[in-house]
């Protein structure tokens, strides 16, 4: 009988804690949801390897409609590049901001838009100055603004809106005239769009993304040490508790044995 008791007490405490964490896990599951669906959190990120610096090698846009972000570090003297396909009447959005982060206050990279044409001769860095130039000419350090999921205030800089000329493959360029290192985030595109997609592996990874580029090391360190926590905290509990009822069953056993015996 005492082996049934604590054979049924066990999984009984494992079903307690189990539906504890499900109903953690509900919680989180609907905070993630709020966060996808807020306009604070519309970007999709495009994770890169650095290697777009030049024509042939620029990063792909795979839609020019859909939102998204791209965060980049800027060396002295360097270039990134992008690509797009476009059809003639498509309406084309992109925006610079810039981190609000010590040294960055007037930082201030130019935008390049290359149409189809421009692309089909050997561009040196004059001639691509030639092409559509969008640049910042506000006040520095510029207007804020605080973006809730990854916690990072930005300052913003230039933003373009312009219709596609013709059906071609476009390019924009990002470079900075002053020859000054720094970090941008460039936004391509206005439509919020997550369908299809795993918001439990891309929210974590945009958030990770997001502490990296703003060198946050800080928050990933506290984030890991509380996921170690939620994990050995309930099963030290649990272990915890199983011996409780052990020793309250062999002291009961114990106690039982004694009036037997009398």
């Amino acid at each position: 009988m005492l082996v049934l008791t604590l054979n049924f007490f066990i999984p009984l405490n494992i079903v307690i804690l189990h539906n504890l964490l499900v109903k953690k896990i509900i919680i989180s599951i609907l905070f993630l949801i709020a966060v996808a669906s807020s306009p604070a959190y519309g970007h999709k990120l495009i994770s890169h390897d650095d290697s777009h610096r030049d024509f042939d090698s620029a990063l792909v846009i795979p839609d020019h409609k859909i939102s998204w972000a791209i965060y980049e570090n800027l060396g002295i003297n360097e270039a990134k590049f992008y690509v797009f396909d476009a059809k003639k009447g498509d309406s084309f959005y992109a925006s610079i901001v810039i981190p609000k982060v010590s040294g960055l206050e007037e930082y201030a990279p130019t935008l390049f838009f290359v149409n189809p044409k421009t692309t089909q001769i050997d561009m040196s860095q004059s001639e691509l100055q030639t092409t559509e130039k969008f640049f910042y000419e506000g006040d520095f350090p510029g207007r804020e603004f605080y973006e809730p999921f990854g916690q990072v205030t930005y300052w913003e800089r230039q933003e373009i809106t312009k219709e596609i000329p013709e059906d071609g493959k476009y390019f924009i360029v990002v470079s900075d005239e002053k020859n000054q290192a720094g970090k941008y985030s460039l936004a391509i595109g206005t439509i919020e769009d997550f369908s299809g997609e795993n918001i439990f592996i891309i929210l974590p990874k945009s958030w990770l993304e997001t502490k990296l580029f703003v060198n946050d090391y800080t928050s990933i360190a506290i984030s890991i040490l509380i996921l170690i926590g939620l994990i050995i905290i309930p099963t030290l509990l649990v272990i915890k508790k199983i011996k409780r009822k052990k020793l309250k069953l062999i002291e009961e056993k114990s106690v039982r044995k004694k009036i037997s015996s009398v």
